[in-house]
């Protein structure tokens, strides 16, 4: 299978090209020329396999180069019992009659993005070997809260690679900054940025870009990649686990073969829940996806009205991993419902040149056709923990809360009552102030202390790669300018 720029149909590469470059030259996204569909009978013979065995079949799909034998080492070595605390890897939990919840936060950081990001170094290994790249890469990534400690996490000590985080200063949860600042590791560094995630995420696409950086680069035997959701090797592991939810809600027969479920997904980036929308495209009998948002609407507003428009206040929320203004994947998404990469590129140049874009009346059909956009503001978020909590002694984080009222707010609108996935994307005790004001402890406890009050407050043990920070040493405390950013770089490569 080839991949394409999403704006340039004509400039194609192999898959491993496209998971080693990260990002197009001409700055789109790298995207499969077409989405394979399942084998008839594939959703029922995965009902038995394990979630290892259920990403070999998917991911082979995509990734023609890779053996069988290579993509089964490769989730064993990812998704195994000494990285994920459940041989399930992304349970599904019913919270209701029609409501499950797929909890992807079972991993070494807590979080859903160690669904990827525990698979990518080892596609990304690979990837230089088939390639024959000779330079080694220096992974960038720009993090709104998750996404930089499974980075970290996930590349750890990977040959051949270096990788630098950047995220928000004051923009991301103490937890979550703690987790990055403490990260081991030879070939790993952090740095704050002062601004917010936009920010670091416009600068390291600034810095891919930037020729005469590459050459330097190249000097020392660099070049760089990406481990953000634009590189593909991030977005194509997400896949599985909505297909494997389906998979589970079968096995258990919590739902009948054919039977449509909708999704609904808290997301900033649109990764997440493109990744449910390819899950669809592949098979998957997916009817409605639900675009959850905080605050920071601008993907709500999209969906509701065909314009995208960045140009607004920007919120610092409970919610930090979502606050985003910038969705970078929805690009994936519009050369999807286009099939036109000239129109996208199109779309892109008015971003970036004014701040907004609108569609045609054309893609807004087919967006309507199968999106609902839903967004809340913290109270609605602490109010939605609270009732989840109350109701079905449930616990959740403050984005699935988002999620939760999201899918309220739908159901309260159409009266539907169809079974609904909700992606669960991280583990209560990454946001524990919130949570805990959302159960009406007024007085918090301060750092890490504020766990074991959860868990006191809950019953619910610490999970154990945060109770563990407790024994780590802050190593990196470099702040910088989204100016200055490359000084950072130099200083990871030192």
């Amino acid at each position: 299978m080839q991949y394409i720029s999403t704006r340039d149909g004509n400039a194609q590469c192999s898959a491993a090209q496209a998971i080693v470059r990260g990002l197009a030259p001409d700055g789109g996204l790298l995207t499969p020329f077409y989405i394979p569909k399942l084998p008839r009978n594939a959703l029922d013979e995965m009902k038995s396999m394990s979630y290892q065995h259920r990403a070999v079949y998917i991911m082979k799909q995509f990734l023609e180069e890779f053996s069988v034998k290579e993509l089964t080492d490769f989730a064993a070595a990812a998704y195994g019992p000494e990285k994920f605390d459940t041989p399930a890897v992304a349970p599904v939990r019913q919270v209701n009659e029609n409501t499950f919840c797929l909890e992807l936060w079972h991993g070494p950081t807590c979080a859903f993005k160690d669904m990827a990001l525990q698979m990518l170094p080892h596609l990304l290994s690979a990837s230089l070997n088939k390639t024959e790249e000779e330079k080694d890469a220096c992974i960038l990534v720009a993090t709104s809260g998750d996404t930089g400690k499974g980075a970290l996490e996930g590349f750890k000590d990977v040959p051949r690679t270096r990788i630098l985080v950047f995220y928000p200063k004051d923009g991301v949860s103490q937890v979550q900054e703690l987790q990055m600042v403490t990260q081991d590791g030879a070939n790993v560094g952090v740095a704050a940025v002062r601004g917010n995630f936009d920010d670091a995420q416009t600068g390291v696409k600034r810095l891919f870009s930037d020729r005469d950086m590459a050459a330097r680069l190249a000097e020392k035997g660099y070049f760089f990649s990406s481990a953000n959701s634009i590189n593909w090797g991030r977005v194509l592991p997400q896949i599985v686990y909505y297909i494997s939810s389906y998979c589970d809600l079968l096995r258990d027969e919590k739902i009948q073969p054919g039977q449509s479920i909708h999704v609904c997904v808290p997301t900033g980036n649109f990764g997440n829940i493109l990744a449910a929308y390819y899950a669809r495209e592949m098979g998957v009998p997916i009817d409605k996806l639900i675009c959850a948002s905080n605050a920071n609407n601008v993907l709500t507003d999209f969906i509701r009205t065909g314009v995208y428009d960045r140009n607004r206040a920007f919120y610092n929320t409970s919610s930090p991993s979502m606050d985003i203004l910038i969705s970078s994947n929805l690009e994936r998404l519009l050369l999807a419902l286009t099939q036109d990469n000239e129109e996208v590129k199109e779309y892109m140049g008015q971003l970036a040149a004014s701040g907004r874009y609108q569609v045609s009346d054309r893609v807004f059909e087919k967006l309507t056709k199968r999106f609902r956009g839903y967004f809340c503001d913290d109270a609605e978020t602490l109010r939605t923990i609270r009732k989840v909590y109350d109701e079905y002694g449930y616990l959740i984080d403050t984005h699935t809360a988002v999620a939760f009222s999201a899918l309220e707010q739908y159901r309260a609108e159409t009266g539907d009552e169809t079974p609904v996935v909700v992606a669960s994307t991280a583990s209560p005790f990454k946001f524990c102030d919130s949570v805990l004001s959302a159960l009406g402890e007024s007085q918090i406890a301060s750092g890490l202390d504020a766990l074991d009050q959860l868990a006191a407050r809950t019953g619910q043990p610490v999970p154990a790669p945060l109770a563990r920070l407790r024994d780590k040493s802050v190593r990196f405390t470099q702040v910088v300018d989204k100016e200055n950013m490359a000084d950072a770089v130099w200083t990871v490569l030192e």
